[in-house]
């Protein structure tokens, strides 16, 4: 079945605090800090190359900093990575699919390394976003667009507070874009957070909307 409501009492708290990362010569993140809590979204805007990836992959321990850190509910992540994976969905600019396994495949797989999935779980959540009909076909045959869904149907089925999503509207049309603002409405709900980077704003007017500009 597709996920549960978060629990209210869940704490969802990321706080970044001077975060700082060079890149050769280029000093690309200056003292980066930000508070996030649940039910809000952070939306990362700037120009191409100013580190909005790099921000995120921080976050999501993808990628160290020279100096900094990022807290999950107080405690710092990288001292507790085991608990702060489990809370954290990570969806970057690729899909990462593999592509001679099935849509279906690939999410019994990917969500498979976090906790016990069914196929008609991940059936529904093709059919949350959209694609159904795909469900038995391999990756590869796939369009740009149906591949971005397969990747965001993991978001349908997702148990973890912390969502962090590198260009999420890469290859969507208007309803895969209402599609996916659907499922981040949802989540905030729920009482988890969101960190995205994408040119084009989401969820605009919601209460729990936040941005930080990167120069």
């Amino acid at each position: 079945m597709l996920t549960d409501p978060v629990n209210p009492s869940m704490q969802s708290r990321l706080e970044v605090r001077g975060l700082h990362l060079w890149r050769g010569e280029h000093h690309l993140l200056r003292g980066i800090s930000f508070t996030l809590s649940g039910g809000e979204l952070l939306q990362v805007k700037g120009q191409n190359g100013v580190g909005k990836t790099s921000l995120l992959r921080c976050v999501a321990g993808l990628l160290p900093a020279e100096s900094g850190e990022c807290l999950w509910n107080g405690v710092e992540a990288r001292l507790a990575a085991a608990q702060f994976n489990q809370s954290l969905l990570y969806l970057g600019h690729s899909n990462a699919l593999k592509q001679d396994l099935t849509a279906l495949e690939n999410l019994v797989f990917t969500l498979g390394l976090k906790r016990t999935v069914s196929d008609s779980d991940c059936q529904q959540a093709l059919s949350r976003v959209g694609i159904p009909q795909c469900a038995e076909l391999p990756v590869r045959v796939l369009s740009a667009g149906q591949r971005r869904r397969v990747a965001l149907a993991q978001l349908a089925m997702s148990e973890a507070p912390l969502w962090v999503l590198d260009e999420p509207i890469t290859n969507l049309d208007v309803q895969g874009i209402t599609m996916l603002e659907g499922l981040l409405a949802e989540h905030l709900a729920r009482g988890g957070a969101v960190v995205s980077a994408a040119h084009q704003p989401l969820l605009a007017g919601h209460p729990g909307n936040r941005e930080l500009v990167l120069n």
